[in-house]
């Protein structure tokens, strides 16, 4: 089945997203068949009032998660856009790195569904998670 290393998923993120999203500091930990793990480092620079992780940032790291998810199952980067992300946040992540993990739960011919689940390391309980569904064109 197709997949990706590591270092191929890291250079898609490197490849194809706005600098702004690069800026968010996240790296591919993990690849599977229909999953990618990244994380996302800590920083004071995405904490909200409060001293908690923006939703913004969780937000985009689980969309990124997605594509990179996509990229593994397909064996590679390809045109594909978000239709739909909805995500819900169950607790606030203060000082950690958060582990993104995005398993692909049907993969079509021109829709994709994939469940993102975002947690604090050393967490037991997700802080957020995250249900996206993207096209291909074709």
């Amino acid at each position: 089945m197709a997949t990706l290393t590591t270092v191929e998923a890291d250079k898609i993120l490197a490849d194809n997203f706005a600098p702004w999203v690069q800026a968010l500091g996240l790296s591919v930990t993990e690849t599977g068949e229909r999953h990618a793990v990244l994380r996302l480092p800590w920083s004071d620079q995405l904490a909200r009032e409060g001293g908690g992780l923006s939703g913004q940032a969780l937000m985009a790291a689980a969309d990124t998660a997605t594509v990179v998810a996509l990229s593994a199952a397909l064996g590679g980067f390809g045109p594909m856009t978000t239709i739909q992300q909805s995500t819900s946040f169950q607790r606030a992540v203060v000082g950690a790195d958060v582990l993104v993990c995005a398993r692909v739960t049907k993969l079509g011919r021109r829709l994709a569904f994939v469940d993102v689940t975002m947690t604090a390391e050393g967490a037991d309980e997700p802080a957020a998670q995250a249900s996206t569904v993207y096209a291909f064109p074709g």
